[in-house]
């Protein structure tokens, strides 16, 4: 939502398969540089759910605009971005994610995402590695990890049942109510953290044209997966934050899906105090977190450890 970026950031569109994509980036001062896009690209990814967009990531991105560039779209179905009126499906957003990725980055891509989200990033990240430099996820979780459903909370029959699909959107997605509520109740840790300006946010993504088709197709999990048959075959450098708070999706699941991946999975870092959604709620430590990685000691740690992989596996040809 153009009206909630951060002093700088306007918005660009380029257009995928399935229609157009806006993303936010720097534009104006104190960011607008003419060399901007030549600079390394930074990409931020949102969650789903009921008013997602690229607001998601506002608080975190403009401490990266000096030295990146920052890539932060509206996904197909959420935001300013097209609303195709369809039943949506996990291969929709692996192609356009791509396709984003394909036509914005003129070298391998930092990913920055959360939730179902950075799941998608790891699988993407799977079959299309040239694309990646390295990934740092937000409780990365497909919601049917290890074959336990995570995230529904309604029966099919209900969701799915004519007109009542559209009032269960009005009443749970639409209203300021509702929207305060739910990022209140299930998104943070403490409900004091939440702004007016968080829920005016999310309500007018939420009440965009055609936004439901996107939220009820992720409400009836349609857009979930196992997690854990995918997260071995990753090998792109990866860094994992958990909130230890974080509903729907433990930070025991989390610590059980990084185990599965020592070699690429670097660390992993519970949160304190915070729930799904840390970026929002705690901004600063999850600069604080990111900063320490990107060009900073992460790198260093990360190079340290490759060149002795690499002096292992010599001295034991």
């Amino acid at each position: 939502m153009l009206q909630f970026q951060p002093p700088g950031f306007g918005h660009k569109v380029i257009h995928t398969s399935l229609g157009a994509m806006v993303y936010y980036t720097q534009t104006n001062a104190p960011w607008a540089f003419a060399d901007t896009e030549d600079l390394p690209p930074l990409l931020f990814l949102h969650n789903f759910g009921g008013g997602a967009s690229a607001y998601e990531w506002s608080k975190v991105y403009p401490a990266f605009a000096s030295n990146y560039h920052i890539l932060a779209p509206d996904l197909i179905g959420w935001g300013e971005s097209a609303h195709p009126v369809r039943d949506y499906k996990i291969r929709d957003y692996l192609s356009t994610i791509a396709e984003f990725i394909i036509e914005t980055c003129r070298q391998p891509v930092t990913v920055v995402a959360s939730s179902l989200t950075a799941a998608f990033a790891i699988r993407l990240a799977i079959v299309q590695p040239n694309l990646f430099k390295a990934l740092y996820l937000v409780s990365p979780s497909g919601f049917d990890d290890f074959g336990q459903g995570a995230g529904r909370r309604l029966p099919l029959s209900v969701i799915n049942a004519p007109l009542l699909d559209n009032f269960i959107y009005i009443l749970g997605a639409e209203n300021e109510i509702a929207v305060r509520n739910f990022l209140q109740s299930f998104l943070f840790a403490k409900s004091q953290r939440v702004s007016q300006e968080m829920v005016e946010a999310y309500l007018t993504s939420a009440q965009q044209p055609n936004a439901k088709f996107a939220a009820l197709s992720f409400l009836r999990g349609d857009l979930y997966f196992d997690l854990s048959l995918y997260i071995k075959q990753l090998t792109i450098p990866t860094v994992i934050f958990w909130g230890e708070k974080a509903q729907f999706t433990s930070i025991k699941l989390g610590q059980r899906l990084a185990n599965l991946n020592p070699s690429a999975i670097r660390d992993f870092y519970a949160i304190a105090d915070a729930g799904i959604l840390p970026h929002l709620e705690m901004p600063e430590v999850v600069i604080g977190f990111l900063q320490r990685y990107l060009g900073g000691v992460g790198s260093r740690e990360w190079g340290m450890r490759e060149q002795g992989e690499q002096g292992r596996q010599g001295e034991n040809n």
